[in-house]
């Protein structure tokens, strides 16, 4: 009887006791998943600030209304990504323009005292002088590619900017010079990317990317190129020695085909520099021609020359735009020559490298201003478009170059 009494004294506390703690247990859960929920809350619905007024809304094309190549275009600014900087290019090519075309009558009027410490452009100068009264341009522009570029037809591109002297300077690799030289004797074929490459040498087909470019190409570049180095070889020992723009100058000169990029350089005198002359088939020509021969009977560029040239075509300018399809050394030749001048005022790069293995072709405008080589203080002067440059340029020289000429013409499309 008395452990019956005590059995249900014990189970009547434990009842009484466990439902009191788990009372204020559920009370305590309650409590910690208010707070839970709350703090969820505070971090989703976090309240944002004003955006300006003056930034722009993301928005595509309507395609319900007639739209214009232009107005497409013009578009891409306004979707984001890429396609926000490449209408952020557009716009930093048409600034260069508008500084290069600006009001004659101010151009005029402008002049700017270069002391001979700064430059010295040539030997004409009267060196007694301590000041040249130069003036300098109002803008240049400057065009850099890799020689992929000039196979493709972007080249057609190239030639119309040189032809209507939109751009002042050009820098491109040995292949930016002999393809484009190529192309007047023969033509380059549309392939593929996954074409056999063992296949291709046995049939004489060099592939770039899927492009095909047969051999005997180059054996009729050889064939041209050979005499005219015996030309040249024989002038360096009755004058002085050339420099590499002034022999690319030349190339232009004996092809003599309005097809040609160096055509039109040469004739609206649009230097052409070229720092790795030696890296490709002219190399391998230039190789040809001295092979056996004495030092004396060598052909000799000198390339001093072309560094002095380059850097005081930066240093006498009023602003400068850089225009960099591709990377490389052409790349970088360009914004070495800017960093005289303390950068460029204006620049555009469009290419497919990252900067994440510290190379320069991948490098973004953020660190050529590092260096000096873009100006600092300018708000969005310097843009990185990362994409095929056969797709975006002709879109930039749509809206920018060509859309220049036909507003001085009156047409509108």
């Amino acid at each position: 009887m008395f452990i019956n009494l005590y059995n249900g004294i014990y189970k009547l506390v434990h009842v009484l006791f466990f439902k009191k703690k788990n009372k204020i247990k559920s009370s305590t859960s309650k409590d910690d998943e208010e707070n839970d929920i709350n703090s969820a809350k505070s971090s989703v619905f976090v309240q944002s600030y004003k955006i300006p007024d003056s930034t722009d809304i993301v928005k595509g094309i309507n395609l319900e209304k007639n739209v214009n190549i232009h107005e497409f275009i013009n578009s891409y600014k306004y979707m984001g990504f890429q396609a926000t900087n490449l209408g952020i290019g557009i716009d930093e090519i048409n600034k260069m323009i508008y500084y290069k075309y600006m009001n004659k009558t101010e151009q005029k009027e402008k002049k700017d005292v270069i002391t001979k410490d700064e430059i010295d452009f040539s030997d004409k100068h009267d060196e007694t002088s301590s000041e040249y009264n130069v003036k300098k341009k109002e803008c240049i522009i400057w065009l850099s590619f890799t020689s992929n570029m000039i196979s493709s037809g972007l080249r057609e591109f190239f030639v119309y900017l040189a032809k209507n002297k939109f751009v002042d300077v050009i820098v491109t690799t040995a292949g930016g010079i002999e393809e484009d030289i190529i192309k007047c004797f023969s033509k380059t074929y549309i392939g593929d990317f996954n074409l056999n490459g063992k296949k291709l040498r046995k049939k004489g087909w060099n592939r770039i990317g899927n492009l095909i470019v047969p051999n005997d190409n180059y054996c009729k570049f050889e064939d041209w190129l050979q005499p005219l180095l015996n030309n040249i070889l024989h002038e360096q020992n009755e004058k002085n020695e050339a420099f590499p723009s002034e022999f690319i100058s030349r190339l232009g000169k004996e092809i003599n085909d309005e097809s040609s990029l160096l055509y039109w350089c040469y004739k609206n005198d649009i230097p052409v520099f070229c720092p790795g002359l030696t890296d490709g088939s002219l190399g391998d020509n230039l190789f040809f021609h001295n092979y056996g021969k004495k030092i004396k009977n060598n052909l000799i560029l000198d390339i001093v020359k072309d560094i002095k040239k380059i850097n005081s075509l930066a240093l006498n300018c009023l602003k400068s735009g850089i225009i960099i399809l591709g990377g490389g050394l052409p790349k970088h030749h360009v914004c070495n020559a800017n960093l005289m001048r303390n950068g460029a005022d204006f620049a555009v790069y469009v290419n497919t490298a990252n900067e994440y293995d510290g190379s320069d072709s991948g490098a973004n405008t953020t660190e050529a201003l590092s260096w000096g080589k873009i100006k600092s203080g300018h708000q969005n002067n310097h843009v990185k478009v990362f994409g095929d440059a056969t797709i975006l340029f002709p879109l930039m020289v749509l809206n920018t170059f060509y859309l220049y000429t036909r507003n001085l013409q009156g047409k509108y499309d």
